[in-house]
Formats: structure tokens, C-alpha cells, sequence
């Protein structure tokens, strides 16, 4: 008997996962035989230099890229053959997204787009749904601002209405890219708090691609990868632990390369 994603207590995993871009002396491994799961109502940092295949695990968690070869789950769904449509209709219903360069439509307002997801799949809110976005509107301090459109906005504000627009329908599910990147630390903070509230008052799993050791030390959990591989699965650490090992880590790989 197969075992699922639910029985494992999982929102979303794969398995032997592999990413190749280009081919012959010119390819580039990105994944290799990554297996992984993000488990529920929890908030997982993945952290790595630049280069080890963390926004690439992340983008084809997310449905967002195709492996080279493995299987992705979000929930029980096994998400490697499904159409272009049926992935956008699957991202749409079950799967939230905050992006670092926040990725809002620039003609509406912030409330336009907060709603955007509704709108895309052709309905309007239910009461309880309602009832959602206006708690978000006011512990996201936006109200005064929710007929303002994007470039009226600050860099902090924009961000909290990215993360409004990824809550609003109540995914089980919420990938996080550099969500911090482009904000100050005050507004960084506020992000970061309102992540790990939403995994730990509302149930949702929260997968938050960083390189910033303060961001990751919000997080219930952080992996670690390096040369597209997991190289570390570590429970909840502070910034300076973190930092510590991605230092090790960094000296160990110089030093591999000065032997090789």
C-alpha cells in the first residue's frame, strides 16, 4: 500500500527529486535526488548559498517548474503530470505565494489586489472567506491604504498586502521566496511575525526560501542545502546558529575545493 502525504503528516514532498538545466560538458544539476517533505502547520526555513538549488526545490514544490525526473506532491496530489491548467487551478485553490519583489498588478488597488485570487477563479468571497481578509486588513495595519495602488505604497506595505493576497483564501500551503529581501529590518520583522503566526494560529504550512540566518531563526525548522542536496535538517535555531553553520559549512566546501 502506498503511503500518502497525509499519513505522513505532510502539506507537500518529493521524492528523488532531480533538476538538470542545459546538456553534455554545459549542464547544470540544480537537484540531485532531493526527498523531502514540508510538514503540517509548520514554518520551514530553506537556506543554502547561492547556487545550491533552494528557489529550484521550491519552484517545482510549487508547481511552478517541472523536475528532470522524481515526483511532487502538494497534499495526496501527485502534481508531476498534471496539464498547465489543471496546476494553475490546483496553485489557485490550495497553494499561497510571497514573492520578493511583492509581484502586485500595478492598476489595482491594494484591496483589487488582495481580492485577485477570488477574481482569477471567477467568485466572490464567502462570508467566512470575508471574514478572513477583513482579520488579515486589520492585523496587517492596511485598512487606511486599501484603495491605494502599488507604487503609493511603501516597499513594507506592499509586502503585507503580498501577504494578504497569499492568506485570503485560507491555503494549506504558502511558499515564501526571499520574502524579506527588499524590505527593512522594522518591516522585516513584521513579515516574518505574520508567517509564523499563520503556521502556528491558523494551521497553514509555511516553506520560506531565505539566505538572511535572522529571517530563518523564525522558522520551526530549517534546511540546509548545498550542491543541490539536503545536507542538513535541523529543528528551530537561532540566528547565530545558523549563521555558524552556514560558516562551517562555506570553510568546509573552500577547503574541499583547495584539495580537489
Amino acid at each position: 500500500m502506498e503511503i500518502t502525504t497525509t499519513d505522513l503528516g505532510l502539506a507537500a514532498r518529493v521524492q528523488q527529486l532531480t533538476k538538470t538545466y542545459g546538456s553534455g560538458d554545459s549542464a547544470v544539476h540544480a537537484l540531485a535526488g532531493v526527498s523531502v517533505g514540508i510538514r503540517r502547520s509548520e514554518f520551514t526555513a530553506i537556506m543554502g548559498p547561492s547556487g545550491s538549488g533552494k528557489s529550484t526545490l521550491m519552484h517545482v514544490m510549487a508547481g511552478l517548474d517541472a523536475p528532470t525526473s522524481g515526483r511532487a506532491w502538494i497534499g495526496d496530489t501527485d502534481i508531476t503530470g498534471l496539464s498547465d491548467l489543471e496546476l494553475t487551478i490546483l496553485r489557485r485553490r490550495r497553494v499561497g505565494f510571497v514573492f520578493q519583489s511583492f509581484n502586485l498588478v500595478p492598476t489595482l488597488t491594494a484591496l483589487g489586489n488582495i481580492l485577485l485570487p477570488f477574481d482569477l477563479d471567477g467568485r466572490r468571497p464567502s462570508a467566512l472567506e470575508r471574514a478572513r481578509i477583513d482579520g488579515l486588513v486589520d492585523t496587517l495595519g492596511l485598512a487606511p491604504r486599501l484603495g491605494h495602488r502599488p507604487h503609493e505604497l511603501s516597499g513594507g506595505q506592499q509586502q503585507r498586502v503580498a501577504i494578504a493576497r497569499a492568506l485570503a483564501t485560507g491555503p494549506d500551503l504558502v511558499f515564501a521566496d526571499e520574502p524579506t529581501g527588499n524590505l527593512d529590518s522594522r518591516s522585516g520583522r513584521e513579515v516574518l511575525s505574520l508567517l509564523a503566526t499563520a503556521s502556528r494560529e491558523h494551521g497553514q504550512s509555511i516553506a520560506m526560501v531565505t539566505h538572511d540566518p535572522l529571517a530563518a531563526s523564525h522558522a520551526d525548522r530549517v534546511l540546509f542545502l548545498g550542491d543541490g542536496r539536503i545536507v542538513a535538517d535541523k529543528p528551530r535555531q537561532s540566528a547565530e546558529e545558523i549563521s555558524a553553520y552556514m560558516l562551517a559549512a562555506e570553510l568546509g566546501a573552500a577547503q574541499t575545493g583547495a584539495a580537489a
